[in-house]
């Protein structure tokens, strides 16, 4: 089972500014209202993208509410991302009241 981190944790590592955080869900989901910087990387192209994240440092994988992260998360493990699985997702995120940002299309 991937490492996982409650909304709490995750919340404080972001506000610290030491979190890469990666929504896996699809631009048309993203766009509306994301976590504040989380860069898209859509599951569907996770694997042709890889290369784009960091193999040094924790990257925190969120979604809408937690099954393709957990995906995500897996995958990303396995080919030697520190990845951590964001658990409730972005809906949770977003029921704490919690910022977001949003992307013009």
């Amino acid at each position: 089972m991937a490492p996982e981190i409650d909304q709490n944790a995750f919340a404080a590592r972001l506000a610290a500014g030491n979190a890469f955080v990666v929504d896996v869900r699809e631009a048309r989901e993203y766009r509306p209202g994301h976590v504040p910087g989380a860069r898209n990387v859509p599951l569907s192209v996770l694997p042709v993208r890889v290369g784009e994240l960091p193999k040094d440092q924790p990257v925190f994988v969120i979604c809408q509410s937690g099954g393709r992260s957990a995906r995500a998360t897996e995958l990303l493990r396995a080919v030697g991302v520190d990845a951590v699985d964001v658990l409730g997702g972005t809906g949770a995120w977003i029921a704490a009241g919690r910022p977001v940002e949003a992307t013009a299309v």
